[in-house]
């Protein structure tokens, strides 16, 4: 083989690679005999004609196109191997000749990153209070719950259930056609239309009314903005929720039961304390994340980029299909080509790989990383999170779906990214000194503390997996 090195960069190597007969040969022979099974020649056993004759009958072009699939692959890794070029992921091929074969292959190369001096980051937790109106706020919400819905007779009034039937009309098309439907009445629900939870306060059960309303300019089906609805609307039933008393009563029937309202309160203090430190963890966290993106200097090929945009252009994809729905007709629901929805999702999957590289070097750096053990513990504790000793069968089902490659990798991931993330809140609080300046001594200290940091800590992985490097 013949190797040229067009070009050479930091985060990318472009090769043309020329086979020649020699080369060829294996490969060719291996294409013959896929062939030759599937190809029916007058007086040959299916398999048994012999070379020369399956040149003959389909030509050796035929045979060229068929070992292609294995024969570039094949000869690109030998080039990467001998020239000791490791790829970060797949290389862009080109098929540039058939005869001989020579083909051009972009190697992107292991983005280069600079993360700057990160160890100078200084950020402070928010503060956490937790006022008696919050409390106050979950426990209507809890008395809302529990209440009983009554039939009333009288006027429907905001925050009812009414149930109605309900026919829209839109230029003589029957756009809405619900009967027996439950609604509740708000000022700011704006469904169907804005306006029509206002339309309804002070009707009475059995009473019909008829009302026009605009069709937003936003609506979702387009073929409607800008036009008018006219509904008719029959109230079929009203109904109110009586509130229970807030007392000790009331308080003993909340979920697992509480003695006195003063001890739910103080439940709810403490559940309101936790949700408000996780998002004050999380806000920080983001926080710290956006400053080590300002400090770095990220350098990667073209290809990772694209190869990001695409992984998330699959991941809408596979969404849609969960939701029903092709990508043709989401883009035709949003008036966009596939090219204006890359282009417009192009920002995002920059940032998206912009942040798993700096993750990447962060655990590097720090020394991070992530034993069998520790998948293994974290197995077994989202197997227990989910009830699933409870049964044998269930807790088997779920180890072996959990034990998958690729659910452990998703595993290892998600751990090694909340250690990084606990481990950079250390740093930007100054609770961690900066190992990479320590004397090597206390650089082994430092990592065996970071080895030793509670992984039940920082978040759960929150950015996609990028694709290991081949």
């Amino acid at each position: 083989m013949i190797v040229t090195k067009d070009s050479i960069t930091p985060t990318e190597v472009t090769l043309t690679i020329s086979m020649d007969a020699e080369d060829e040969e294996p490969f060719l022979n291996r294409s013959y005999r896929r062939v030759a099974s599937r190809v029916r020649i007058p007086g040959f056993r299916p398999g048994k004609a012999p070379r020369s004759v399956i040149e003959n009958h389909l030509g050796r072009e035929a045979l060229v196109h068929e070992a292609l699939e294995f024969m570039i692959p094949e000869s690109l890794d030998k080039v990467l191997k001998d020239e000791d070029i490791q790829a970060f992921m797949e290389p862009r091929l080109e098929v540039i000749d058939m005869a001989p074969v020579s083909f051009k292959a972009v190697v992107p190369l292991e983005p280069i990153v600079d993360l700057g001096e990160f160890h100078s980051i200084h950020l402070e937790m928010e503060k956490v209070e937790v006022t008696e109106e919050q409390v106050n706020h979950v426990l209507e919400d809890l008395r809302f719950e529990s209440a009983p819905w009554e039939p009333m007779d009288r006027p429907v009034a905001f925050g009812d259930l009414v149930t109605l039937n309900v026919v829209g009309i839109i230029n003589g098309e029957q756009s809405i056609d619900d009967q027996g439907m439950d609604f509740v009445p708000k000022e700011d629900n704006d469904l169907p239309l804005p306006g029509f939870s206002a339309q309804l306060e002070g009707m009475t059960e059995g009473q019909s009314k008829e009302f026009t309303l605009n069709v937003p300019d936003d609506y979702p089906h387009t073929e409607y903005a800008g036009k008018e609805c006219h509904f008719t609307v029959e109230a079929l039933a009203v109904k109110e929720k009586i509130l229970p008393d807030l007392d000790d009563e009331f308080a003993k029937g909340v979920r697992d039961g509480f003695e006195t309202l003063a001890a739910l309160s103080e439940h709810i203090r403490g559940r309101l304390t936790e949700e408000a430190e996780a998002a004050a963890t999380r806000r920080l966290e983001q926080s710290s994340l956006e400053e080590v993106k300002k400090l770095a200097k990220i350098d990667a090929s073209e290809l990772v980029y694209q190869r990001e945009l695409d992984i998330m252009y699959e991941e809408r994809e596979r969404s849609l299909r969960n939701q029903r729905m092709d990508m043709d007709l989401y883009l035709s629901y949003i008036g966009q080509t596939e090219e204006q929805l890359r282009e417009q999702m192009k920002p995002q999957a920059e940032d998206r790989l912009n942040t798993i590289l700096l993750l990447r070097k962060l655990a590097d750096v720090e020394s991070i990383k992530i034993d069998e053990e520790d998948v293994e513990a974290e197995i077994s504790t989202l197997i227990s999170s989910t009830g699933g000793e409870s049964e044998a069968s269930t807790s088997a089902s779920m180890r072996q779906a959990l034990s998958t490659e690729n659910a452990k990798e998703s595993i290892r991931t998600s751990l090694t990214n909340r250690k990084i993330m606990a481990r950079l809140l250390e740093i930007v609080q100054g609770e961690a000194s900066a190992s990479p300046a320590l004397p090597e001594s206390d650089q082994e200290s430092d990592q065996e503390t970071n080895q030793e940091t509670d992984q039940e800590s920082g978040p759960e992985e929150s950015t996609p997996t990028q694709e290991e490097k081949k």
